[in-house]
């Protein structure tokens, strides 16, 4: 019989900064349980690779050109079964957190935060148990 190796928490990022969108594709791909399935650089393609992918966690940013990450957050909440979002932005402001969490986001962070704290709260909101919450 084979050894059945633990399941790896697939991730999409959609990030409309590339150098952004590498380098947090760069720190997940280090993790040993973490799969990046695809990196979108705008609402539209987001949805799209979401679609074709099916992460289970999609790690977004708030000001995507095409609606934004509350659209692709309102969107992907139709899916079944939908990812866990997370937002990860250089907006900190009340009204960008609030928009992106009545979206549904369940986490959202600000871009600088330390690696570590990203990885955790990846790890967080893809838990099942969260997923099921948001679904």
């Amino acid at each position: 019989m084979e050894a059945v190796s633990p399941a790896r928490l697939r991730v999409l990022i959609a990030d409309d900064n590339p150098v952004i969108g590498a380098a947090l594709r760069a720190l997940l791909e280090t993790q040993p349980d973490i799969d990046v399935v695809a990196v979108a650089g705008d609402a539209d393609e987001a949805i799209n690779l979401a679609g074709r992918h099916s992460p289970e966690v999609v790690v977004l940013d708030v000001r995507l050109p095409g609606g934004g990450g509350a659209r692709v957050a309102r969107e992907l909440r139709r899916c079944a079964p939908a990812p866990a979002l997370m937002a990860f932005s250089a907006h900190g402001d009340a009204r960008s957190i609030a928009e992106m969490t009545s979206a549904g986001v369940a986490e959202y962070l600000v871009k600088g935060t330390p690696n570590a704290e990203i990885i955790a709260a990846i790890r967080r909101v893809g838990a099942p148990a969260d997923r099921n919450h948001h679904a």
